[in-house]
């Protein structure tokens, strides 16, 4: 019994991810609506919005690698998804940088 993984069930691990989908689409939808009510005095959720869209692509693009075993096709649609993560992640950054400058 030393060899033997233990595997996740499937739907635990869509039933985590549609909860995280729920709980960031919230907290991206209550920053824009405060960051678009008054952008003078919430600037700061510019880049925080960016970052919550990174983490959500980041994290769809590593479970869509994860699950896709040996099928390249998703696991390209993973790196996609991984490298639209990078680039949110660096918009934000950049939004950051101007806004806290």
């Amino acid at each position: 019994m030393l060899g033997h993984e233990k595997k996740r069930n499937p739907r635990n691990t869509a039933l985590m991810l549609d909860l995280l989908h729920i709980a960031v689409g919230v907290l991206v939808v209550v920053c824009v609506v405060l960051a678009f009510i008054d952008p003078d005095r919430n600037r700061f959720l510019f880049p925080v919005i960016f970052w919550l869209a990174a983490f959500l692509n980041s994290v769809n693009g590593w479970h869509r690698i994860r699950s896709s075993g040996r099928d390249n096709k998703k696991k390209a649609g993973g790196g996609l998804l991984c490298a639209a993560a990078v680039l949110l992640a660096a918009v934000g950054i950049l939004s950051a940088v101007s806004i806290w400058r």
